[in-house]
């Protein structure tokens, strides 16, 4: 009875060969794509006023005294942890303040910052 109960088993399902799995297409790790502008957070640590001010690549845009320019804003593609990184310029129309020009990253604001005695500025994204 288990002889014919086994023999029943293997001719009733017929084997098939493993099929290949290909891996997913994933982009490398030091991907970045192009974004057409940005938003940063500015906050007046006088008053604590906190403003987003949004600007497309190319624009400048005055903010109190700040005068701000987006020169570039880049995004992670979906398949790598998420980020944002803009190069942004920014001068302060009173005298003998500080100037900011170069890159900004979300996840990492404090690696590269504004420092202002009145001003904070983080990169809240691009998109």
């Amino acid at each position: 009875m288990k002889r014919l109960l086994l023999l029943a088993l293997l001719t009733a399902a017929p084997c098939h060969a493993a099929e290949e799995v290909k891996p997913p297409d994933m982009s490398p790790p030091d991907t970045w794509l192009p974004a057409p502008g940005g938003s940063v957070r500015v906050m007046n640590k006088i008053d604590s006023t906190v403003q987003l001010v949004t600007l497309k690549v190319g624009q400048t845009v005055n903010y109190e005294s700040l005068t701000l320019t987006l020169s570039g804003c880049f995004i992670r593609p979906a398949d790598v942890p998420a980020d944002a990184a803009a190069h942004l310029k920014i001068t302060d129309n009173r005298p003998d303040t500080p100037s900011f020009d170069g890159w900004m990253l979300k996840r990492e604001p404090a690696l590269n910052m504004l420092q202002h005695p009145v001003y904070d500025v983080q990169l809240a994204g691009c998109g």
